[in-house]
């Protein structure tokens, strides 16, 4: 007896669709494999400002392959030719040519992506695309040349022996100033924290093939495996002053190698064939990590958003709280609001921004890309961006949906039940940082308040070290994280701290001037004066008291200026992404990089 399967897969031109597809999906991941692959010779060479640009570059990489892709198919293809009885085949020969396909997952979620750029809407959550994914990434082997991990016996060889040749397996091209004073200190510290008595017999440390490059470090990731016990380790690896390496320090904190990877960070440069392997490593040590944020921060973001999505839709699925506005201060640019239950918010710029204000929708979305493409050293959130998102009506309060129809009523609609968002972005919720000290000022905890107001400083310090000015430094528009750390997340008002003039204020002339209500000296457009953030920021006692005590360099604009003239030469500061305190060498600069003024503008 004959089966319907052979006859249902008849279709030539289905079979090509899925081939030009999968085509489109492998051109990409080779070109996405060979900027990560270029991480290496980046941080030999210390170009800092290369390693940036090719993660910059790398982040377009997907839409350009989907465009590509869609502009073949509708180039091809007449729309009469591709009825639903085609799309339901294309899918199914897709489906068969991802058979041992090293990357299953990923080409899954660009076949989506083309059909979403080619169908209308009404088509996203039916059987032409990867609603769930169709093939497993369980088990999945690379080449034998390239393993996903290496595995190490130091029962068998001495733990300090071990180190080492983990150390010089990666064979990078420059030498180490001292790497036997380094693996000393590393040795010394794995002892203090899982015991000096020799290694057991079946203690295994295992490493991940592909060293972690971002900014100006190398990341040798792995765990230490010693029966059911896993620990986890990252060895930072830097240029010294004068270009050779050094191993800057060993973490073992699973809270520490968690804000490594967190996503308030740039994406890294990493050389995987079988990303899947390496995210369920990663798991490993990090288990409370979702696998979308994983993705993401290995530079796969589409996947990343993909598998968000995933997990958003089973959350709804499975709770009944309603979405509302998200608690803080009303903002003028957006409506922000969240799913009590769900660890996230959702942003939706309004059709009319009103003064003071002076931007529009386009220039938005234009700082939230700057922000996507740049170093976030910490203190920016990585945004998920949407577009045509439907919520269930029933989800949503009457008071929130009014809200959204009387400010964006461009991009927001109702249709059949559900509520349609044009556009929106999601981002990782955390506690405003005005509420957060109001609540420690009403506990009577100065300690928090501190805190709070040393993080905050430190924030600022750190954006203006990557050539970025928050523009509106407001309490509100930062958050604080589940681990303590101060992060920005309002970025309608950032420039380049390049493109900023900080000046001091003049002196008044007369009396007239100095009870004038306005300026007496001409303001440019991107003139800033540091000496007046205190009439906005220190209006508190105990806040004011932390601050002057911490960051009263923030009102000098000699600070400003000073960083500013470091960037134009051409400096890239050191910010890293683990505490000073538990640096091996903490009298030790990292290697700076020396660029042009226009490279750095660039």
């Amino acid at each position: 007896m004959k089966t319907a399967f052979p006859k249902l897969l008849s279709s030539q031109i289905a079979f090509d669709i899925a081939r030009t597809v999968l085509d489109g999906f492998d051109k990409h991941y080779r070109l996405f494999r060979s900027a990560s692959m270029a991480g290496k010779a980046y941080f030999e060479q210390s170009d800092w400002r290369g390693m940036q640009q090719s993660a910059r570059d790398r982040i377009a990489f997907y839409d350009q392959r989907v465009q590509e892709c869609v502009q073949i198919l509708e180039d091809e293809y007449d729309p009469e030719d591709l009825t639903d009885s085609v799309w339901r085949e294309v899918k199914l020969h897709y489906i068969g040519l991802l058979t041992n396909h090293k990357q299953p997952e990923l080409a899954e979620t660009f076949f989506t992506s083309v059909c979403c750029n080619i169908l209308h809407r009404s088509y996203f959550h039916n059987d032409f695309i990867f609603v769930r994914p169709a093939v497993s990434t369980e088990y999945i082997e690379p080449d034998e040349a390239t393993p996903i991990y290496r595995v190490y016996y130091p029962a068998t060889d001495g733990l300090r022996y071990t180190l080492k040749r983990i150390i010089t397996n990666f064979q990078l091209a420059c030498p180490f100033s001292d790497l036997d004073r380094d693996i000393a200190l590393v040795e010394e510290r794995m002892q203090a924290l899982f015991g000096s008595a020799p290694p057991e017999a079946n203690q295994q440390i295992q490493v991940l093939a592909s060293p972690f490059y971002r900014n100006k470090a190398a990341y040798i990731i792995g765990k230490i495996v010693n029966g059911n016990r896993e620990e986890p380790f990252v060895m930072p690896i830097l240029h010294g002053p004068g270009g050779d390496l050094y191993i800057d320090t060993l973490l073992c904190d699973r809270s520490q190698v968690t804000v490594m990877f967190s996503f308030t960070r740039a994406y890294f440069l990493v050389d995987m064939e079988v990303p899947s392997s390496y995210v369920r490593f990663l798991r490993t040590i990090m288990p409370y990590k979702p696998r979308s944020e994983i993705y993401t921060v290995l530079g796969l973001q589409k996947q990343g958003k993909a598998l968000f999505y995933r997990d958003f839709l089973h959350h709804l699925r499975y709770s009944s709280d309603r979405i509302d506005s998200a608690p803080g201060i009303r903002g003028l640019v957006m409506v922000v609001f969240a799913l009590p239950s769900f660890p996230y918010v959702f942003k939706v710029i309004k059709d009319f921004i009103p003064a003071p204000k002076e931007t529009t929708r386009a220039l938005v979305k234009e700082k939230y890309q700057l922000v996507k493409n740049h170093d976030r050293v910490g203190r920016m959130a990585d945004t998920l961006e949407y577009s045509n998102v439907a919520f269930p009506r029933s989800r949503i309060t009457d008071e929130l949906l009014a809200d959204l129809k009387a400010v964006a009523p461009s991009i927001v609609e109702e249709e059949d039940g559900q509520v349609i968002i044009r556009h929106l972005y999601i981002e990782r919720r955390m506690v405003p940082l005005n509420i957060w000290l109001t609540n420690a000022e009403k506990a009577g905890d100065e300690q928090a308040i501190e805190h709070a107001i040393i993080e905050y400083g430190n924030a600022i310090k750190e954006l203006v070290a990557a050539n970025i000015f928050p523009g509106d430094m407001l309490y509100k528009n930062f958050g604080v994280t589940r681990h303590g750390r101060v992060v920005f997340y309002d970025y309608d008002e950032i420039e380049y701290i390049t493109d900023c003039n900080f000046r001091a204020i003049p002196a008044p002339r007369n009396e007239e001037d100095e009870m004038s209500a306005e300026p007496w000296y001409p303001v440019a457009k991107n003139d800033v004066f540091p000496e007046q953030f205190g009439t906005f920021l220190l209006g508190n006692a105990r806040v004011r008291k932390y601050f002057m005590k911490h960051h009263a360099d923030l009102l000098s604009p000699a600070f400003w200026q000073g960083r500013k003239e470091r960037i134009l030469a051409g400096y890239m500061e050191d910010v890293f992404p683990y505490p000073q305190s538990c640096r091996f060498h903490q009298q030790l600069k990292p290697q700076q990089s020396l660029t042009t003024p226009a490279a750095e503008a660039a």
